[in-house]
């Protein structure tokens, strides 16, 4: 894949790339769906987005029959939401793990790089959804409060839109 192949995959790269915490959602055999927290380490020039975490977590088994994964992403201070539809790897790759290594993975890792459930979730960016709203906080009100009395949809709230690669 080349670097950046699109501005569209840049533009939801950019969205997402100072938002630390994702909610992986992961499909079960039963296609019974769950989600927990995971720290993002990366979205690379590939628009991959790289996380730790354990071999031993039930939901690492998952990913080898269901890889297809979504990433939810939310930073309600800046009003930005973003819903990113992926295909997940499960990896051992020392080179990586070095490179995104920092003190805070240590504390779940305590053997370090060496840790033998030390491993990474490759999420390949398919499709996304966001919403942006560059509207300040008063603004938003105004224009919620607006549409309840009459009746119409709330208008310049922010931005929507939808990347399909």
């Amino acid at each position: 894949m080349q670097a950046y192949s699109n501005e569209q995959l840049a533009s939801i790269a950019a969205k997402i790339k100072d938002i630390k915490f994702g909610m992986l959602c992961t499909s079960d055999d039963m296609r019974n769906l769950t989600s927990r927290p995971l720290t993002q380490q990366q979205v690379d020039q590939d628009g991959n987005i790289w996380f730790f975490v354990s071999n031993e977590a039930a939901y690492t088994r998952d990913l080898r029959n269901n890889p297809q994964v979504n990433v939810s992403f939310a930073d309600t201070g800046d009003s930005l939401y973003v819903s990113i539809c992926g295909h997940a790897q499960l990896l051992k790759d020392r080179a990586k793990a070095e490179q995104l290594w920092n003190p805070l993975v240590q504390a779940w890792f305590p053997g370090g790089l060496d840790d033998p459930k030390l491993s990474l979730i490759k999420v390949t960016i398919e499709s996304a959804e966001y919403w942006d709203s560059s509207a300040s906080k008063m603004m938003q009100f105004y224009a919620m409060a607006k549409a309840a009395i009459t009746g119409e949809p709330p208008k310049d709230v922010g931005e929507h839109g939808r990347v399909d690669l």
